[in-house]
């Protein structure tokens, strides 16, 4: 099996591509731009952190879009954080628009003085929160609900479809945090930094024949 890990100069390329090999040890885990590459894997993983201007800018430079886009069509594919984000229609940071494959926006948590729930809680959302499966999944395979995972983010899917929503995190607001649909898996934590039920989630992903 060979699996591609979107190298297109943000994420955590060597964390996510060291927990796959655990997790997939008789797989080809390879990080690449090469859309070539992209295409010929059987599995495309797409993490990202930083900001979604740069994420965006940095796909379309890397040369990789069309092949990203292709593989969230048509392959397993499992978006991760920022890698998550771009899948909708538009993010607020920078108004930026993503690649549209799934419908709705990405927009910041609100600020404490303007929402009360905020109030208190301090933007990034950074550290470990437990994340509410919404509906069954072959990802959620063995990882119990309420299971804690890795944050790091300022952003947050807002889905247009209810129906998409995977799981969902509480963060002042209750927030979705995974979405699935057809052969796509995307998450807003991460799994390479979150331990045991981040490494079950990987194990899953890779065993997946949706």
């Amino acid at each position: 099996m060979k699996i591609a890990v979107l190298d297109y100069g943000m994420g955590n390329l060597r964390s996510v591509s060291k927990a796959l090999e655990r997790v997939a040890p008789q797989a080809e885990v390879r990080v690449t731009a090469d859309p070539e590459a992209i295409r010929a894997a059987e599995r495309v993983v797409v993490p990202g952190q930083g900001a979604m201007p740069d994420c965006m800018r940095q796909l379309a430079a890397s040369g990789a879009r069309e092949a990203v886009i292709e593989a969230a069509r048509s392959k397993p594919f499992l978006g991760i954080c920022v890698g998550m984000q771009m899948l909708f229609e538009r993010g607020e940071e920078g108004d930026t628009p993503g690649l549209g494959l799934l419908g709705g926006r990405v927009p910041r948590f609100p600020d404490g003085k303007t929402d009360e729930k905020m109030a208190g809680l301090k933007i990034p959302h950074m550290g470990w929160n437990e994340v509410s499966q919404v509906r069954p999944h072959p990802v959620w395979e063995g990882i119990p609900d309420g299971s804690r995972f890795y944050f790091v983010h300022s952003y947050y899917p807002q889905p247009a479809a209810s129906a998409i929503t995977a799981a969902t995190c509480a963060y002042g607001l209750t927030f979705t945090c995974a979405v699935a649909r057809d052969n796509i898996f995307a998450v807003q934590f991460h799994p390479e930094k979150s331990q045991d039920s981040g490494l079950r989630l990987l194990s899953n992903f890779v065993q997946w024949r949706p």
